[in-house]
């Protein structure tokens, strides 16, 4: 079975080191990378979707960033115990009018023995932004390090 670490049961270091993982891969806007990192039966709930297994978060992730363009999210952990994790999240996106939007959510985590997610629910709120009020201006892909997370931007 192959395995992705951090194992559970995760520290307060090793579950931030699972979240910063999570945004990078996220970041890549590439399902085929992403989903490596569920349970071929994962099960999700994202907003009012509730995608299972793989094969479905694959399309789900690549409708998502057909729509959501420019995507630059930002995680934080919130709170581990055992093989959970709880995680805090912004990101912001522009849709093809050009409108850009904030959205703003939760996640809760588990996870199997072998480091893959095997649940995963979001919940998330979109909060339509001005250009000039965007926050997220790294380029595409991983957020730099010295670039501010969530606390230090007051969100």
């Amino acid at each position: 079975m192959e395995t992705k670490p951090p194992l559970p049961p995760f520290t307060e270091e090793t579950a931030a080191q699972k979240v910063r993982m999570a945004e990078d891969a996220w970041n890549s806007r590439d399902p085929d990378r992403v989903v490596q990192v569920y349970t071929e039966n994962t099960i999700w709930r994202n907003r009012a979707e509730f995608p299972v297994g793989r094969k479905q978060v694959h399309a789900f992730l690549q409708r998502k960033w057909a729509k959501e363009l420019d995507y630059r999210l930002i995680k934080e952990l919130w709170a581990t115990t055992g093989n959970r994790i709880a995680v805090r999240f912004a990101y912001e996106w522009r849709d093809d009018a050009g409108d850009w939007f904030r959205s703003y959510g939760n996640e809760n985590w588990e996870f199997n023995e072998f480091g893959l997610m095997q649940r995963r629910y979001a919940s998330i709120n979109d909060l339509p932004i001005k250009q000039d009020e965007r926050l997220f201006h790294w380029p595409l892909g991983r957020r730099p390090d010295e670039h501010p997370g969530l606390s230090e931007l007051g969100l």
